[in-house]
């Protein structure tokens, strides 16, 4: 069987059996190159404890100084902004995803796949700042999550353009209407984070006396409902996440009701962010793949500012306003997660075989 090749605009025969040959020479040569980086690495993979998983600078500063994480490796693959992972002695690392679903899933897979780290026996803290619901917390609020639901994956028609009876444009894929709970075909729309985990990591933090500013104090003040005008805590509720930043009021509702309906009336929204589902699933391939456990993976949200107006301001104005708690929200992260961090490194014999039982 033959093929043919054109010189001068002339046809003649190439044998397929040459071509195959050139083929299989190249894929050879391929193949000895993986073989030979593969091989060059002799280290053996970094055990870590936990690896602290931030999205931006902000959000990893204050645990790379309070932690000491003074050990930097380069993970090829990881976001050109934030190439390396800081790591301690005690075997505590951090990573910084950069922002969004894609950026935090490109790096997770990265760390995941690199062969540097050992990840089996690693509990993985998401700690992030986020926007709030008035009605579940204020700025400052430290939550752990039980839910993580993705508010990008819906159907939306123009509000403008609803059909009557409709409260809002937005409706689950393949659904009819808005109230409706659609099929879970994407695989990322919900997930329900280790409950025994999220209740350690709630006794554990508890009790701790979170930051708060003057700025956030005088802002939240306007504010008519509690918690959203009292002082911050730590708390239990859930993140919704979106690569949209939506504000205000209606928004907001539309927010309460699509956690409820995808919770199944279990969870409780209070916390926007932009990356937890993607950064859960990919941690959920990397445990498909046999490298870590997904039941090890816990999510922190501290409140930065509100999701929506106070009383006599629209939502552009909140959008744009100087809430003052960026400062106290990052602060919190640590002030928050840092209690689970410390209880698994200094307790690892009761931790290293899965979350120890509440005495």
């Amino acid at each position: 069987m033959t093929t043919t090749s054109r010189s001068n605009g002339i046809s003649s025969p190439r044998p397929i059996k040459r071509v195959a040959a050139a083929m299989a020479a190249a894929g050879a040569l391929t193949f000895a190159w993986y073989a030979s980086s593969v091989g060059a690495q002799t280290t053996a993979p970094r055990p870590v404890k936990v690896l602290i998983i931030s999205m931006f600078v902000a959000e990893a500063q204050p645990w790379i100084d309070k932690l000491a994480l003074g050990q930097a490796i380069t993970v090829p693959g990881l976001s050109p902004a934030y190439p390396q992972v800081h790591c301690n002695a005690d075997d505590v690392c951090q990573v910084t995803t950069d922002m969004g679903k894609a950026n935090a899933a490109a790096s997770i897979s990265a760390l995941v796949y690199s062969g540097q780290f050992d990840l089996s026996q690693t509990y993985f803290l998401v700690a992030g700042i986020a926007g709030v619901d008035p009605e579940q917390g204020t700025t400052g609020t430290a939550a752990w999550s039980r839910y993580l639901v993705d508010w990008d994956l819906s159907w939306e028609i123009d509000a403008r353009e609803r059909p009557a009876g409709w409260n809002t444009g937005f409706l689950g894929i393949n659904t009819k209407t808005p109230g409706e709970k659609p099929p879970l075909d994407y695989g990322s729309e919900v997930f329900q984070l280790n409950e025994a985990l999220l209740q350690k990591a709630l006794a554990l933090s508890t009790n701790a006396t979170l930051t708060d500013s003057p700025t956030a104090q005088a802002y939240r003040a306007q504010y008519a409902v509690a918690p959203g005008n009292q002082p911050p805590r730590v708390t239990q509720c859930d993140a919704m996440t979106g690569n949209t930043w939506f504000h205000g009021d209606l928004l907001g509702q539309r927010a309460r009701a699509w956690h409820k309906l995808m919770t199944d009336n279990k969870g409780t929204y209070c916390m926007t962010a932009q990356e937890d589902n993607a950064t859960y699933k990919a941690l959920q391939r990397g445990a498909e793949a046999g490298l870590l456990d997904l039941q090890r993976v816990a999510v922190l949200r501290t409140a930065s500012n509100f999701d929506r107006p106070h009383p006599g301001q629209t939502a552009a104005e909140s959008l744009k306003a100087n809430s003052g708690g960026f400062g106290p929200s990052t602060a919190n992260l640590v002030v928050a997660g840092q209690p689970l961090v410390t209880d698994i490194v200094t307790k690892w014999a009761s931790w290293k075989n899965g979350v120890p039982a509440t005495p």
